[in-house]
């Protein structure tokens, strides 16, 4: 199966983008963890700056991989092969990264906007340790998804280099 210009264009901003959101999600994570060992007062205002921009981040980076995946899902529907299966698998893992990003981090991060950096709220290491959770759950599953789309576009690329076998 040749692959169209238009098709080339969206798997490279789905490797792009999905790549970029992952390692955001990594890096993040990595600020998150050196975060344990601080007491409740730090740990708030590095929430707090956190919050004030890095959504704008994850939105500019994960909006153009699931669009780009998804338009790749699509264009492969009718193959069935495996590298309609390895998009598809991405696309479901960049949708279980929003699931969760808007059933438990979105409303944790609208609770803590409202935490006084001062006067943190006594639970404040649980409501810490529910948002890491889902965090890494959502960084695993974008390194998952960037690996899957890294691998179905490899096939992609040796299967249009490559004549049909009979």
């Amino acid at each position: 199966m040749t692959e169209t210009p238009l098709g080339t264009v969206a798997r490279w901003v789905s490797l792009l983008f999905s790549g970029l959101f992952a390692g955001f999600l990594v890096a993040v994570l990595v600020l998150e963890m050196s975060l344990r060992g601080e007491d409740r007062h730090v740990y708030t205002q590095v929430r707090h700056v956190e919050l004030d921009s890095l959504d704008k981040l994850a939105t500019a980076t994960l909006l153009p991989a699931l669009i780009a995946t998804a338009f790749l899902v699509a264009v492969t529907f009718k193959t069935r092969g495996r590298t309609f299966r390895l998009r598809l698998t991405g696309l479901a893992l960049l949708l279980l990264i929003v699931a969760v990003t808007v059933v438990f981090n979105m409303p944790i991060n609208a609770d803590q906007l409202d935490w006084d950096v001062r006067q943190p709220p006594s639970d404040w290491a649980s409501v810490r340790d529910h948002w890491q959770i889902a965090h890494a759950i959502r960084t695993g599953a974008a390194i998952i998804a960037f690996a899957t789309l890294i691998a179905a576009s490899t096939r992609t690329a040796r299967d249009t280099r490559e004549p049909a076998r009979a």
